[in-house]
């Protein structure tokens, strides 16, 4: 119970509109802002890991020291520095120092990594709730479930880091659609898996594109709609070369706070997509389920709880 001072104290306050003052910012809070880039590459956020983990000692690093420290070359913390927008590492450095002042207050090299962590999460949460503000109205993704579902083949493309999502779609996809073709090597392999799709009849291709964006995933596309094909995409931008040819552009946010990308929306954007397909032709989405659950219980796919 405060006493009657504070009370008096805190009655004060409340009369005369005054409140605390907020809390200044972590150093740990401070450098994950200054480096909150998506485009940062796995290399870039090592960097980044190491200087908000070990920020007082950092602050004082030569950039030799710093690149032995990290495990890269000099000319790579130069294009860290420029991807985090300083015009070299002097500069960048001078931030760290000024930011390092406030150590003390940022806790220790343990408690940062646990935050990093945290923060990870909290960014894929924000993802999520943008997903959700867009699924406040649902036409698209029933519509383009219903256009995957009818599309006989149905291809799906993913290339590189994007193959993780495909296997995902593709196996899942399987379950409920007569003839699904995956596709996650690039070059002639996917062009020649792509028009093959189209004279077997296909209509449609689910592409994925994540960062970093592939080339040949571009390319692939190009070649799919040349053929005919139309290509609803799952990428993390609205914009871009493979949004641009893109028939239907679903962006979800990706979680860039770590080395490498999470997927917590991406991967609800594909179970949405997967749901619309199975509604889009529940009969033979029953079928399906039901005969393979058989072959499964026959051969002992899962174990039994």
């Amino acid at each position: 119970m405060p006493s009657p001072q504070q009370a008096r104290a805190q009655a004060s306050a409340i009369t005369s509109g005054r409140t605390a003052p907020e809390a200044e910012p972590s150093p740990a809070s401070r450098l994950r802002t200054l480096f909150d880039r998506p485009r940062l590459s796995p290399g870039q956020r090592r960097i980044a890991q190491y200087l908000i983990e070990n920020i007082t000692e950092a602050a004082l690093l030569s950039i030799t020291d710093l690149a032995d420290r990290v495990g890269v070359s000099q000319p790579s913390v130069t294009r860290f520095a420029s991807a985090v927008g300083f015009s070299g590492y002097p500069a960048l450095r001078e931030r760290l120092q000024s930011i390092a002042l406030g150590t003390l207050a940022g806790g220790t090299a343990e408690e940062l990594r646990g935050n990093e962590l945290q923060a990870a999460v909290d960014a894929e949460i924000e993802n999520l709730e943008n997903l959700r503000r867009d699924f406040a109205d649902p036409d698209r993704v029933i519509d383009i479930g219903r256009e995957l579902s009818r599309s006989a083949p149905l291809t799906v493309l993913g290339l590189r880091i994007s193959a993780s999502l495909a296997e995902y779609f593709g196996y899942a996809a399987r379950r409920v659609h007569p003839d699904v073709r995956l596709v996650t090597r690039g070059g002639s392999v996917a062009y020649d898996a792509l028009l093959q799709s189209r004279e077997a009849g296909g209509t449609w291709v689910l592409a994925f594109s994540m960062p970093r964006h592939a080339q040949e995933t571009l390319t692939a596309v190009r070649v799919a709609r040349g053929a005919g094909l139309k290509v609803a995409l799952i990428t993390d931008l609205a914009l871009g070369p493979v949004a641009d040819e893109a028939d239907v552009t679903f962006a979800t946010g990706t979680g860039s706070r770590l080395v490498f990308d999470s997927y917590a929306a991406s991967g609800v954007m594909c179970a949405a997509l997967l749901q619309a397909m199975t509604d889009a032709d529940p009969e033979r989405t029953q079928a399906r389920l039901e005969e393979y659950e058989q072959v499964a219980d026959e051969h002992r796919f899962f174990l039994r709880d």
